[in-house]
């Protein structure tokens, strides 16, 4: 996988999180531009989510889907907090969305990496960084339910 499609990969899943008709009105972009920056058509291969449009779209997401891909390029996992500056605690259904998502992103770069019939040294530490991501939101769920268990939450 090319730099430029895992960039676009994450670009549209960033806007599929928000949802598209909010995505618009967030970025005040339209249904077209905001396809046309993860598009992997030839015509728009050039063209990449401007960085205030990412900014905007993950202060409304429930990731910050281009900002980890852009770490992960660097080899640099982000640690999420229980609770980000501009938001309370993520309640359990917002936990499960995030992991059914962030599933949804590791298994599309799996199948991305095997298309070749091998998987690199470089999409394997990718994906095991996905997975640790995946195992820390499984332990939140964990630790919520517990919580629900012993009478600590309403």
């Amino acid at each position: 996988m090319t730099i430029e499609s895992y960039l676009k990969k994450h670009s549209e899943a960033l806007v599929k999180d928000v949802g598209i008709e909010a995505a618009c009105a967030v970025t005040g972009r339209s249904k077209a531009t905001l396809g046309r920056y993860y598009s992997e058509d030839e015509e728009h291969g050039d063209r990449f989510m401007p960085v205030d449009v990412v900014a905007r779209l993950e202060a409304a997401a429930s990731f910050p889907h281009v900002t980890a891909a852009l770490a992960d390029l660097r080899g640099i996992t982000l640690s999420g907090e229980p609770e980000r500056r501009n938001s309370g605690p993520r309640g359990m259904n917002q936990e499960v969305v995030v992991l059914a998502q962030r599933f949804a992103q590791l298994m599309a770069e799996y199948h991305e990496s095997i298309s070749d019939g091998r998987i690199t040294v470089i999409e394997a530490k990718r994906m095991l960084r996905e997975t640790l991501a995946l195992q820390q939101i499984l332990i939140e769920i964990k630790m919520n339910l517990e919580a629900e268990v012993n009478g600590e939450t309403g």
